[in-house]
This record gives C-alpha cells, sequence and structure tokens, in this order.
C-alpha cells in the first residue's frame, strides 16, 4: 500500500525519524507446496516476447511446467511475461552461477511501480500503485542491487513498515546541483540502501519546505521508487516519466518444504546449498556446484564444464574432470623416476610419522584415563571392592567407557528416558543382552569423590526386591557412570499426574505400592549394612517394573550415616513439597526425614493431588498442610480420590489417612519409623481382597479404570499387575 502525506516545517521530524531508518524487518513463514516437483515437459512455453529462455522452476503451460503457483509467469498478448501471482511484468530471469569472479545469484528483473506526490508527474494517466505484498512468496527485494531512490526539490521519502521507518532519505535542490551524472530531468534527489529480506513496505514522501531555498526550482514532481542500480538512468530518461514504472531485482528460491527441495540435496551430486542470512530461512536455494553450470532444479541439470577449452589454462597438458581439471607437462623419465622416489619416501615417513602420533596418542590417552580413573576415586573403589566376596564384587563392577558407549548407541539422544539436576540417564543394552539404565553426572567435585565412591559401595551391597539395583560404573571419564537395572515402566507420578484420566490405579495397588516403598526404606534404615537416608523420597522417584511392583530409585540424594549416629548436619536436599520442614529449618538429617517425605507419597496416593499443585501454590500451601488441615477439619472425604471413595473400605481409607498424618507431624520425634509404618501398612493389607487390574473402562467417564473382582483374593499378595498401559 502506498500513501503520500505533505507537511510543513518538517525539520524536527526529520530528525526523529532518520534515526529510525536502519530498523530491520523480520521474516515471515513461508507456505508452499509440498507435493511432488516434476521436470519441466516438452509442451511448456520458455519464451515470450523478449524473455527468450524461462528456467524451471518458472514456466508458461499447464501442471508440471512450474514447481507451484508462486513461478506460473503468463504471456499477455504474446510479447509481454508476467507473474501472474504477483503480477509483475518480468523482464529477465538468472539462475545461481558460483563460477564466476563475481557470484551470480538467482535473481528475476520486473517492472516496479514508481510514486509520486503528484500523479499528474506521469506522461499516461497512470495513478500510484502498492508495491505487491511478497510476504509467504519465495521472493524478497534484493539488498545488494536495489536502491531507495527519491527525486524532487526538499521533499523526504520513507520506507515504512508497521507504522516503522525502516529506511529513508532526504532530498534538498540548490542552484546548479544535478544528481545522476548531472541527469538533465533530475535536480534534487537522494537515495538509501535497503534492509535484508525486504518482502513489504509502503512508501511516503513528506515535503519539507523550511529549508527550501528562495532561487529553488521546483516542477511539483516528486517520486519514490525501489530499483537495480544499474538501470537508474535510463529509467530517469525514459520509463519513469514516461510509464511510472523502473526495473528492479527480486531475488528468488524454492519453499524448504517442497519435494524438490528435501529430495535436492541428496539426488544432484554436482548441486550445493547455498547459505545466506540476508535471505529468509524459510527458503531455501541452490547451485551448480564449482566445476558445473546450468539449472540445478531439474534432473542432471548441472553440467561439467571443459576448463581444458581454454588455452591458456594450463601451461602443459589439460586434462578435463568431473567437476575440475589437472595439468600435465612433458617430463623426462629420470624426472618421473626422482619422483617416484620422492613419494616413496615421503610416504614412507608419513607412515612412520602417523605410527609414532597413534602410539603418543594412545598412551595420552591411556595415561589420561588412569589420571580420571583415580581422580574419580577408581583406587578407592578396586580396594574396597577386593575385600568384598565374590557375589558382592559381581554388583560392584566396573564398566569401561567403550562398552557404555557401545550399549547407548554412542549416548543417542533417543535413548535418553530421564533427566534431572545431577544427570542424564540413558537406556543401553550390555553385550550380554541384558538392558541397563546408564545415568550420566553431570559433575562431581573434587571434595565429593570419597563420598561418591562410599556411597556407590553401599548401593552395589543393597539387595532388595523394591530397591532399583546397582550394577557398577565408569570411572575412566571426565564425569563418573553408574549402571542400574532398567526399570520399563515409568514412574509412579505419571501415572498419578500425567495419565489426564485414562487410567487409574485400583485402592488394593495403591496400598500395595506403598507398603512396598515403605518396605525398602525401612531396609535403607535399619537393615542395610550402614543405614543410608534417602533424602529425596517423591513418587518420581518411585519406579514400577514390568510386573508393576515399587522400585526405589535415584540415590543421587541419598546419605549413608554411621552406626553410632542417629542424625547427621548435611547442605539442605530434596524437592519442595516433599522436603521436611524440620530438616530444612535445621539442616539436621534424621530417618524421620524419609517418613515425612513419605507422608506426603502416602496423601497423594489418598488424593490423586500433587505434592504442589497449581491450586495450592496460590493459597501458599502445599499437599502436607493441605491434608493435615482437611483431616483435622473432619473433611477428609471431600478430598479423596473419588474412585478409591468407591473401591476400598473407609476403615482401611481412615487408617492409611491417618497413618499419613503422623507421618506429616511436625515434629519428627512424634512421627513413626519407617519399620512401624511399612507393619502398619502390612497389617491394613491382611484382610485379603480381591486383585485390581488397570486396564481401560469404557463405562466410566473420563478415561478412568474399571475394578476387575474376579480373581482370586491371594493374588493380591503375588506383586502380578497385569495392565494395558
Amino acid at each position: 500500500m502506498l500513501t503520500l502525506r505533505n507537511t510543513r516545517g518538517m525539520s524536527s521530524l526529520v530528525a526523529a525519524e532518520l534515526s529510525l531508518l536502519m530498523a530491520l524487518l523480520l521474516g515471515v513463514g513461508l507456505t508452499a507446496d509440498t507435493g511432488p516437483s516434476p521436470p519441466p515437459k516438452s509442451i511448456c512455453k520458455t519464451f515470450c516476447g523478449d524473455l527468450t529462455k524461462i528456467p524451471y522452476p518458472f514456466g508458461i503451460g499447464g501442471e508440471g511446467c512450474f514447481l507451484n503457483e508462486w513461478y506460473e509467469i503468463i504471456c499477455e498478448n504474446m510479447t509481454t511475461p508476467s507473474l501472474k501471482k504477483v503480477g509483475l511484468e518480468v523482464k529477465n530471469i538468472s539462475l545461481p552461477d558460483y563460477n564466476a569472479v563475481v557470484p551470480v545469484q538467482a535473481t528475476i528483473s520486473v517492472n516496479l511501480p514508481a510514486f509520486t506526490s503528484n500523479e499528474s508527474c506521469f506522461s499516461t494517466n497512470r495513478t500510484n500503485q502498492g508495491h505487491p505484498n511478497l510476504e509467504g512468496s519465495p521472493f524478497v527485494y534484493s539488498m545488494n542491487q536495489n536502491i531507495l531512490i527519491a527525486v524532487g526539490c526538499n521533499y523526504l521519502a520513507m520506507i515504512i513498515r508497521d507504522e516503522e521507518i525502516i529506511t529513508g532519505c532526504n532530498s534538498t535542490c540548490r542552484r546548479q546541483e544535478r544528481c545522476f551524472n548531472n541527469h538533465p530531468r533530475v535536480k534534487g534527489c537522494c537515495s538509501s540502501d535497503l534492509p535484508d529480506q525486504l518482502v513489504l513496505q509502503e512508501f511516503s514522501i513528506e515535503e519539507f519546505k523550511s529549508v527550501r531555498a528562495p532561487d529553488d526550482q521546483d516542477d511539483g514532481c516528486s517520486f519514490a521508487f525501489l530499483m537495480d542500480t544499474s538501470k537508474a538512468y535510463d529509467a530517469l530518461s525514459n520509463s519513469l516519466y514516461a510509464e511510472g514504472f523502473v526495473e528492479g531485482t527480486l531475488e528468488w528460491g524454492i519453499p524448504g518444504s517442497t519435494k524438490l527441495a528435501q529430495e535436492l540435496p541428496g539426488n544432484c551430486r554436482s548441486c550445493q546449498k547455498i547459505y545466506d542470512s540476508t535471505f529468509p530461512d524459510f527458503v531455501e536455494r541452490f547451485s551448480c556446484r564449482k566445476g558445473y553450470i546450468g539449472n540445478p532444479y531439474i534432473t542432471n541439470g548441472c553440467i561439467d564444464i571443459n576448463e581444458c577449452e581454454d588455452a591458456s589454462i594450463c601451461p602443459g597438458s589439460c586434462v578435463n574432470t568431473d567437476g575440475g581439471y589437472h595439468c600435465t607437462s612433458s617430463r623426462s623419465r629420470t624426472a618421473f623416476i626422482v619422483l617416484g622416489l620422492g613419494a616413496g619416501m615421503g610416504l614412507l615417513i608419513c607412515l612412520l610419522l602417523q605410527w609414532s602420533y597413534r602410539t603418543v596418542k594412545r598412551t595420552r590417552r591411556t595415561m589420561r584415563k588412569e589420571m580420571l580413573f583415580k581422580r574419580n576415586g577408581g583406587t578407592l573403589l578396586q580396594q574396597q571392592l577386593s575385600s568384598y566376596d565374590e557375589d558382592n564384587a559381581r554388583t560392584g563392577r566396573l564398566f569401561s567407557f567403550k562398552e557404555l558407549e557401545k550399549a547407548t548407541d554412542s549416548f543417542n539422544e533417543n535413548r535418553i528416558i530421564g533427566k534431572g539436576g545431577q544427570g542424564t540417564v540413558y537406556k543401553g543394552m550390555l553385550f550380554h543382552g541384558q538392558i541397563v539404565a546408564v545415568k550420566k553426572f553431570v559433575t562431581i567435585e573434587e571434595k565429593q569423590v570419597e563420598q561418591f565412591i562410599n556411597e556407590v559401595i553401599i548401593l552395589s551391597k543393597i539387595n532388595h526386591r523394591n530397591v532399583v539395583k546397582l550394577f557398577g560404573c565408569c570411572l575412566e571419564t571426565e564425569v563418573p557412570y553408574l549402571v542400574y537395572e532398567f526399570i520399563p515402566n515409568g514412574t509412579l507420578y505419571s501415572y498419578l499426574h500425567e495419565a489426564d484420566g485414562e487410567y487409574f490405579i485400583p485402592w488394593e495397588v495403591r496400598l500395595r505400592l506403598a507398603t512396598e516403598v515403605a518396605e525398602a526404606l525401612s531396609y535403607l534404615h535399619s537393615a542395610a549394612s550402614v543405614p543410608i537416608y534417602y533424602r529425596d523420597i517423591k513418587s518420581s522417584n518411585i519406579l514400577l517394573d514390568e510386573k508393576y511392583r515399587a522400585k526405589v530409585a535415584d540415590f543421587g540424594s541419598s546419605k549413608y550415616v554411621p552406626l553410632d549416629q542417629t542424625h547427621m548436619t548435611t547442605m539442605v536436599q530434596g524437592t519442595f513439597g516433599y522436603l521436611d520442614p524440620e530438616y530444612f529449618q535445621s539442616s539436621q538429617l534424621t530417618d524421620k526425614s524419609d517418613v515425612y517425605s513419605f507422608g506426603v507419597v502416602l496423601a497423594e496416593l489418598l488424593t490423586g493431588e500433587k505434592a504442589l499443585s497449581p491450586v495450592l501454590v496460590e493459597e501458599g500451601i502445599g499437599l502436607a498442610t493441605y491434608f493435615t488441615t482437611r483431616m483435622e477439619e473432619g473433611r477428609l472425604f471431600d478430598i479423596l480420590d473419588r474412585q478409591i471413595m468407591q473401591q476400598a473400605e473407609e476403615e482401611k481409607i481412615m487408617a492409611v489417612a491417618n497413618l499419613a498424618k503422623s507421618c506429616l507431624h511436625l515434629n519428627g520425634r512424634s512421627r513413626p519409623t519407617m519399620k512401624e509404618v511399612a507393619i502398619v501398612l502390612e497389617g491394613i493389607r491382611k484382610p485379603l481382597a480381591p486383585v485390581g487390574e488397570i486396564h481401560p473402562n469404557d463405562e466410566l467417564s473420563g478415561g478412568s479404570l474399571s475394578i476387575d473382582r474376579t480373581s482370586e483374593a491371594s493374588q493380591i499378595y503375588s506383586g502380578v499387575l497385569t495392565s494395558t498401559f
């Protein structure tokens, strides 16, 4: 769209607006045809008037003659070619040529309309026309070949987009001053470069007569237009005044989403993709490689250049090759022998140097591995493992980096199954077919190495059915790796909070999972050789194996406790919503800190709510406070998961809820131990109940799951949870 605004006293406006002239346009996404792009057919017309060669993807004719509607050319009156969708007359179309001294871009020369302050200035009866909107097209106005030109006395010409000036200039007139090589019809003028990726603009011409000289002579005609710099003088002589058009240049490419753009890199050995920041990212451009010339957009369109046709290219004989050439000269037999001997000696020296380099590199690599192994505590780990029996040593195996790299397909991103603050977990398969989880740590400080190794030793000795097993580690790298038992069915958190109502965990299964986690924590606190405080128990650290049994995982935050101590002072670490308030305030970590976190998990199982849900956070509380408050108010059944209320006995629900409340007591001494918690939960489970199966329920809204109560009661203790997850 083109506009004209005439004002007086513009000095301050000029200064303000020119300060914004270099603002850049943002590229607009391009929607392109993703269908097939066949090569031009023999029935397609390849010329129109003075345009004697129309290269594909442009074309005249029916379907298949051009890539898509943007490239269709119509031949008006059999003499005037025009881009049909854009509505611009075409003067010339060029293919890219990177064999030239100055690379030639893919361009199309078109007639662009000029904008005037007075439409009577045109020789014809033409009126102001807007430049076409190139947004969404594979064309942009060339910033390298076009400039903005303003003609007239004391005018400010600007290109505006979204009410923002992106470039402009002001033309002034002084006696005897001319421009464009003293063009006889142009007295005052100015020009300005264009920004890149220009696809749409609005012209504005403003007169500022306050700076006009007394003897300025002005015919009242001012123009603003974009045009090719090489055509400026001729255009001002002829087409501008006579027709109101000037010749400008568009750059073009093809949409990256088309089949042609996607197949070219793999199918055309003699083609190359062009990368240029001045062109929109959503349009791709191709050219023939160095040594080839032609059209990269058609099959076999890039033809080898026979450089040997140039007699001056070689002092001797020229041999043309595919995409290049080489020169040979007449030499004596002795010269060839000397050359051969020299080449042989050179090859021998190269082989010796290569062997020496590889030997030194291998030695350095070995020394570095040994250094990293010691730095990561490998020596200490070997000493510890040597003191264990064969079974324990087997659980604390040292893996090589090559083993883990092969097991995880070079740590392929597709193998990532989890990320956390301490590292990334990959799924891998060892050489004998065992599936494992490989954890790569982010970093471990030197002062933490001994503690890390001690924890590895302790975890390698843990043997409990509800604790993820640690198979070993790798210490010969910058950061250590741990190798765990792989648990296939994800986290308890995902089934409670991320299933979007698609699945429902029955009450009996929830009670069994809670009991299994409690038994695992009780084992860590009291039955393990050295007590271990888990410190970060939460539903996302509880995994479900192939039979949907609970597995406590991720011991990165765990701490072992000397047998003669009941607590330890440590930097507070854990997850908000599960973190023991007493531990948070005092930094005193005890076994009761894990009890509190487990209480939050019990509340999750009862209510189906997250430990920190957005609704509760807005009220400034977490699930623990919300749960205990509702119990004290006698409103427990208002917050329970509705499916639980339909399945479970009220006495069992109250028993578990009271246990959760005890675990969430603010005073750690008033909380039960994990052993007591496990005993209570097992006691609640003792009255046999039908096993619950997790499967889709078509009869219940929201995709929740029904309960199959036909199985034998004794099956609830089997730990087998069938599912169609």
